[in-house]
């Protein structure tokens, strides 16, 4: 893992970026985009993790993350081996999973190469951590995470998208509570 990604302070604010293995589109469907967002809730309420901006893509979450225990580099591991046992779960035992065999084949395939992992793997190793010390790099990084659906064609407006902080910060209708910034 390079060293400029990493997570060195762990009190720090930082940009993350979650990537599926192979660039797979897991979070095209609604039910793995759900389980991204109800770990998120989880670990805000239970792990004191702070989540000021967010986007789920369909092979990618970005994230501005914080720490409040200090322990941010353990709780992003917790959420990628959460989300992953979950996803997995989802993809196995759904009859309407149309994507079933290919999926697994990817995963399979990317597990062959890591030895901490025997069968499966979902998330990438490196959460191209940075950290954000200033605030121009503060509002790129914002302005970057908000208009990704935007930059993907899928929605006119940052705020048009469900599964993004753009709304809350917009004052609408969100899935999910953050920290304002």
């Amino acid at each position: 893992m390079g060293e400029a990604y990493q997570i060195k302070n762990q009190d720090a604010l930082y940009f993350i970026t979650l990537q599926v293995v192979g660039w797979a589109d897991i979070f095209s469907r609604k039910i793995h985009r759900d389980i991204i967002i109800d770990s998120f809730i989880y670990s805000r309420a239970n792990k004191e993790l702070e989540i000021f901006a967010y986007v789920i893509m369909t092979n990618h979450v970005h994230a501005i993350v914080r720490s409040k225990s200090g322990n941010l580099s353990n709780t992003i591991r917790d959420i990628k081996k959460h989300t992953s046992k979950k996803i997995h779960s989802e993809i196995r035992t759904n009859p309407e999973e149309s994507r079933k065999k290919w999926l697994m084949m990817i995963f399979k395939f990317h597990a062959r190469f890591n030895k901490r992992v025997e069968e499966f793997q979902l998330w990438t190793h490196h959460n191209h951590a940075v950290e954000l010390s200033d605030n121009e790099i503060i509002n790129s990084r914002f302005d970057y995470i908000h208009n990704n659906p935007v930059k993907a064609g899928w929605v006119i407006h940052p705020e048009d998208y469900l599964y993004s902080s753009a709304r809350n910060y917009a004052g609408l209708e969100n899935i999910m509570e953050i920290d304002m910034i």
